[in-house]
């Protein structure tokens, strides 16, 4: 089983009608030196400024990026490589995250390498700690920039803190 802790930044609230700007990928383990990074063309002519500028890219910026088809081909390709057994979707916040990654797998690769469920980060932690009013954020270590590299680190040492200080049972490969 591989814990894959993903970030996105996206010009907008869904997919489809806006698109994903670029995302990370960090393999949980100790080293937490297995990424990804893509950055991916717009699939839309609809953006929100707002949105947009937490990624610290402009829209013409974003138009030189790569097709997104190739980037989650890649993308795939990188979870086969360096992924055993199954592979878990985690996220800080994996309602909005998952969203944009399982339709840009089904729309540009016709699956999901993840299949059909996700893990949030933030409930594990507020279970975990038995109380719906804690936040994990406190338990990273690489600062949150909103490079999504950076973010899905950030998050995956939170996710090993649980592990190691804070009695999570949790089986990484």
């Amino acid at each position: 089983m591989t814990y894959v802790m993903v970030d996105i930044e996206a010009d907008g609230p869904i997919p489809g009608d806006y698109s994903m700007v670029c995302f990370g990928a960090v393999i949980v383990e100790a080293a937490l030196d297995r990424t990804f990074y893509g950055r991916l063309r717009p699939i839309s002519e609809q953006w929100v400024p707002e949105a947009l500028a937490v990624s610290g890219f402009s829209r013409e910026q974003t138009l030189e990026f790569d097709e997104p088809e190739s980037v989650m081909r890649a993308f795939a390709a990188w979870l086969e490589q360096h992924c055993t057994g199954q592979r878990v979707f985690i996220a800080d916040n994996n309602g909005f995250d998952w969203q944009f990654i399982n339709w840009y797998f089904h729309h540009f690769t016709g699956g999901n390498p993840f299949g059909f469920s996700s893990q949030n980060l933030g409930s594990l932690y507020k279970g975990l700690v038995r109380d719906t009013f804690q936040n994990f954020k406190h338990l990273r270590q690489t600062r949150h920039t909103h490079h999504p590299v950076d973010d899905a680190r950030g998050n995956a040492e939170a996710l090993l803190t649980m592990q190691r200080e804070l009695g999570l049972k949790i089986r990484l490969d």
